[in-house]
């Protein structure tokens, strides 16, 4: 599924137009990302969490020379998927957890 298919999803159960559909997705995703970019978390019960990682400085090889490279410490956005999606994605995953934690 891509944005367009996305906005088209949108639109079709909530009785809005692509316009706004469109608008509405753009506005959401400007959200997110403006609060991760200022080191906010983004939780979405039971969908999962946007929050930003810092990664640490490391040394690297470059793949065609073999040599040696210093890849500088950053930050970067990281996912965690909430339990409700994990759920969805993999059901016996969810149920070997409930089992597990009933023991």
């Amino acid at each position: 599924m891509n944005r367009a298919d996305l906005v088209e999803v949108l639109a079709s159960k909530h009785d809005l137009s692509k316009v706004a559909a469109g608008a509405i997705l753009e506005t959401l995703i400007d959200t997110i990302q403006t609060a991760v970019k200022k080191g906010d978390a983004v939780q979405l019960v039971g969908f999962g969490t946007f929050k930003s990682a810092k990664r640490a400085a490391r040394t690297g090889k470059n793949p065609s020379t073999g040599a040696a490279l210093k890849i500088p410490a950053s930050t970067v956005p990281k996912f965690v998927a909430g339990a409700k999606f994990k759920a969805a994605v993999d059901p016996k995953a969810a149920k070997r957890k409930s089992e597990k934690a009933g023991k």
